[in-house]
């Protein structure tokens, strides 16, 4: 088989292709690289690596001639490459031209070959946005709910949705959870970034290593033809329990390493209580017995990230005040981090991230009386993480009814439960097939009802930020409201957005216009 890949520069993209080239039935694997200096050295090293088994196009993603070049006579495209946070955060641009515009392009590659090669989307947890202690466990088809001002977040969810609508023949989406990989500890101390994450977010983590496995398995499975269900869905890439924690919980795992923990160096009024991502799966299991991936503890792995960088172990011997010197005071004031907006009087970045600024300078400094959903503070923590105990969302129809026998009625519900309407009066039993919407603001729309059913998907003008108005769509939109209740007041009404310049902004909502 012959497989194109883009983004095996990073994380998951280096074991995707590294496991995947153990198969024998991979006969070549075509790689996609920018034409930065930093990918000349990875270049040579894949070539003197695989030699006559890969091959390499240089350019950039939103360039539609290297994507043809790319794809060009191979049976699968694997979608890896993005611009994550912090790196998105600093350049919105960049961002856009990789998560948005690259995936559209790719994607009309894909659809003009012929035949079409099978087309594998990595997409994101990310664009379910927050969750707290109170719905931690999310599925495919639950809202999506993009954070404010998470530029990441937003082009991804443009390039998922219109994977899902391009018409491809044969495609699969998978929304990567958030991922450990050997080099956490050194790609967190650069930025503020660390302190976005909010000590009760549920966050089920993968390996690195287990995602790239997954990927091999796909290739594995499929070319013998086991999976034919496998395709044209949507799915949660995660660990199961053994990944499951919580904010809090992943401070102390990686602090660990260096003789340290939430409390020993952090205070609760520098980390966000709210405007993040992640959750708990509930339907993680269907990839799981689709492939068998989740291998790896999310606490083990944190051992073996201290076990391979042992110059971290020193850090047990440094005294706290000096590591909160040179580390931690420093990214405090970095200028993506809470503690800063809340100290220059960033007054949107701060309404986003904690609801006001009374509630953020409200925050306490020590831990004590701090409820902590770890802790067994909001219940039993351990039975909280058991998905036969998780409260879901409703998405507004039967789900009890297999998806072959869906029906008008169903698109009905769901789009009132959405605050809109159906408008097609007839369906020729394709969910893949679009039909007319209408969301509450009026905007008319074509769209699968896959992609709104299963997707989680609606309307694709106001859904679709900027600007994020979801304390004003949220009162027409019982789908929204379920959610985004739960770490934000019914009386809140701000439009988050970006001025001319790109400055954060958090308007009245009487100011939409």
């Amino acid at each position: 088989m012959k497989i194109a890949m883009t983004g095996v520069s990073g994380n998951m993209g280096r074991e995707a292709l590294r496991q995947t080239m153990e198969l024998e039935g991979v006969e070549y694997v075509r790689v996609f690289l920018t034409p930065k200096k930093k990918n000349d050295k990875l270049a040579k090293k894949l070539k003197k690596l695989y030699k006559g088994r890969i091959g390499i196009v240089r350019g950039y993603l939103e360039n539609r001639k290297a994507c043809d070049a790319l794809v060009e006579g191979m049976d699968y495209v694997l979608h890896m490459a993005a611009v994550i946070p912090p790196a998105s955060d600093a350049s919105p641009a960049a961002s856009e031209a990789c998560n948005k515009r690259g995936a559209v392009a790719l994607i009309d590659a894909v659809k003009a070959c012929s035949p079409q090669p099978k087309y594998i989307h990595i997409s994101t947890v990310a664009l379910y946005g927050n969750r707290n202690e109170k719905h931690p466990f999310g599925r495919v088809g639950d809202p999506l709910l993009v954070s404010p001002f998470d530029h990441y977040a937003m082009h991804k969810l443009y390039g998922e949705r219109y994977c899902l609508e391009a018409g491809l023949d044969c495609w699969v989406v998978l929304r990567q959870t958030a991922m450990l990989h050997p080099n956490m500890m050194h790609d967190n101390i650069s930025d503020g970034l660390m302190f976005h994450t909010a000590p009760n977010a549920p966050l089920e983590w993968v390996s690195s290593r287990d995602s790239g496995y997954l990927v091999k398995r796909i290739f594995e499975r499929d070319e013998k033809g086991e999976v034919p269900s496998f395709w044209k869905k949507i799915y949660n890439i995660g660990a199961g329990k053994k990944g499951m924690e919580t904010g809090y919980d992943t401070f102390n795992d990686g602090f660990a390493i260096i003789g340290g923990s939430a409390e020993k160096f952090f205070q609760p009024k520098w980390l966000a209580t709210r405007n993040f991502h992640g959750m708990w799966f509930s339907d993680g299991a269907e990839l799981e017995e689709l492939f068998g991936y989740q291998r790896d503890d999310v606490h083990e792995y944190w051992k073996e990230i201290g076990a391979a960088h042992k110059l971290y172990a020193l850090g047990k011997f440094v005294p706290k005040c000096l590591i909160d010197l040179f580390l931690f005071r420093r990214l405090r004031n970095h200028p993506n981090s809470p503690y800063r907006w809340v100290k220059n009087g960033d007054t949107a970045r701060v309404k986003a991230t904690f609801g006001s600024m009374e509630a953020a300078k409200a925050l306490p400094s020590r831990w004590e009386g701090y409820k902590l959903l770890a802790k067994g503070d909001f219940g039993d923590y351990d039975k909280m993480r058991d998905t036969e105990s998780a409260v879901l969302l409703d998405h507004g129809y039967d789900e009890s009814k297999p998806q072959e026998d869906w029906s008008l009625t169903d698109f009905s519900r769901a789009a009132a439960f959405r605050g809109g309407a159906l408008l097609s009066d007839s369906y020729d039993g394709d969910p893949y097939h679009k039909l007319q919407w209408r969301c509450h603001d009026g905007h008319t729309f074509e769209s699968s009802p896959y992609t709104i059913l299963r997707g989680g998907h609606w309307c694709p003008v106001c859904g679709q930020p900027t600007p994020w108005d979801f304390d004003r769509l949220a009162k027409s939109n019982p789908f929204y409201a379920q959610v985004w209740y739960d770490s934000h007041e019914k009386d809140e009404d701000v439009v988050y957005d970006f001025d001319e310049s790109g400055k954060a902004v958090a308007r009245p909502l009487e100011d939409k216009a």
